[in-house]
């Protein structure tokens, strides 16, 4: 049994606590951990349960690095098919529960849904009315001079129009994953009211990614919004270090190897300088046929190849079935070049 105090004792306690001969026990934050760590070191931050953050910051950036490669290749899609220069960047890139993104969108907008076989769930792009209209003006010869942007969902034919570039959205999204994983993404069910589309509950925790789309003098937003329960199963290979260089690399040779091929068929003129020298004009009015010019180079000299006007090689002159050919001997050097 512990003692217990009477009351003489206890009004002797509280008299010592209240002049100050008992010091008053002081509360120690204590901080749980595997490991031991001083606390004057320790940074302590709120936790909101109601937005738990299950994405660390380093996937964050991963995915904001994955997805400027979307921002880049989508932007020159769209540019070569709208004949014009259009620009695409993200801007945002935050985790949020999937009613905060829902209703922070406007009605009417254009709100697509995109899956892939082997992910369990959907993810959904939206484009602002800002650029979708613009992008419709442009596609049907206007030039987005005084456009007025309409509060309604998109017409039939509308829709058709920015199907084309939905399609170019998911090919850039299916480049982009390549360097983490092939995923066939195709689009889905189109929708204008983002409110009726329940792709998670309310409070599940999604990725959203924000862009910015430049077209000419008008701008707007496009967000592409990344449920976490989708991409789960790929968050080990995206937390990896080691495919960004190699991505790079990858996504380098890919569109080396495309200019390359384009450019292979390319025509290109070809021109060997004999040898050069000046004369005035009053000898250039009395030239006949049968003058001759001389130089000062030998005949025996190696010439030069330009190609399109530019000296790449020296050469020597020859013969070669009956035609006048040259050899090529080496690449002509800068200081060459300037001399």
């Amino acid at each position: 049994m512990t003692d217990v105090l009477d009351q003489s004792e206890i009004d002797a306690l509280m008299s010592a606590v209240t002049e100050g001969e008992v010091d008053e026990p002081t509360e120690q934050a204590q901080i749980f951990s595997r490991n031991r760590r001083d606390l004057e070191d320790v940074e302590i931050k709120d936790y909101d349960f109601k937005r738990p953050e299950r994405i660390s910051k380093d996937q964050m950036r991963a995915l904001q690095t994955l997805h400027e490669t979307f921002a880049r290749n989508f932007g020159a899609s769209l540019s070569g098919f709208l004949r014009t220069i259009v620009e695409i960047r993200v801007a945002t890139a935050e985790q949020m529960t999937y009613s905060e993104f829902t209703s922070s969108l406007p009605n009417p907008t254009s709100f697509n849904l995109i899956e892939a076989p082997i992910l369990e769930g959907q993810i959904c792009l939206e484009i602002s009315p800002l650029i979708i209209y613009p992008i419709i003006d442009r596609l049907l010869g206007g030039s987005n001079e005084n456009i007025f942007i309409p509060q309604r969902p998109l017409t039939i034919i509308e829709t058709r129009l920015i199907k084309k570039i939905l399609d170019r959205a998911v090919t850039a999204l299916i480049e982009a994953w390549e360097v983490v994983k092939e995923i066939d993404f195709r689009l889905g069910a189109l929708e204008s009211n983002p409110q009726i589309v329940q792709i998670v509950p309310p409070n599940e925790v999604v990725v959203v990614l924000g862009f910015e789309l430049k077209l000419g003098n008008r701008a707007g937003t496009m967000s592409l919004c990344i449920p976490f329960t989708v991409i789960e199963p790929l968050m080990e290979d995206i937390a990896a270090q080691s495919w960004f260089q190699t991505g790079k690399h990858s996504s380098d040779d890919h569109w080396a190897k495309l200019v390359g091929d384009r450019i292979a068929h390319a025509p290109l003129e070809i021109a060997v300088i004999l040898a050069e020298t000046s004369i005035t004009v009053a000898e250039l009015r009395n030239l006949e046929i049968g003058d001759l010019l001389t130089t000062d180079k030998l005949a025996e000299a190696d010439v030069t190849i330009c190609v399109e006007g530019v000296p790449k090689y020296s050469a020597r002159l020859g013969q070669y079935r009956g035609n006048r050919a040259v050899r090529v001997k080496n690449t002509v050097t800068m200081m060459e070049k300037s001399a």
